[in-house]
């Protein structure tokens, strides 16, 4: 099933498989530690960000779906969502 945010996970990755290629480039290229690294750093954040948008959703359109309407439930969803950040 394809949501919503799908397509901005997507750009993200395709965004993250760009830096990566650039990183492997820069490495091949004997670039200096620093410069690597930080690509390196952005290859992750940009995964990162994009691994949190997919779950989020996932949480808001097929365990929120499937557990119900009541209050109580909402805010388990809200509280695992809060909590999913840390992981």
């Amino acid at each position: 099933m394809i949501h919503q945010t799908h397509d901005d996970v997507l750009r993200r990755l395709k965004r993250a498989a760009g830096h990566l290629q650039h990183t492997i480039s820069m490495i091949e290229t004997g670039r200096p530690c620093p410069e690597v690294a930080q690509q390196l750093h952005a290859v992750s954040k940009a995964i990162e960000q994009a691994k949190k948008i997919f779950i989020h959703d996932h949480i808001d359109h097929c365990l929120n779906d499937s557990i119900g309407k009541s209050a109580h439930r909402k805010s388990l969803i809200v509280e695992f969502k809060e909590i999913s950040k840390y992981l």
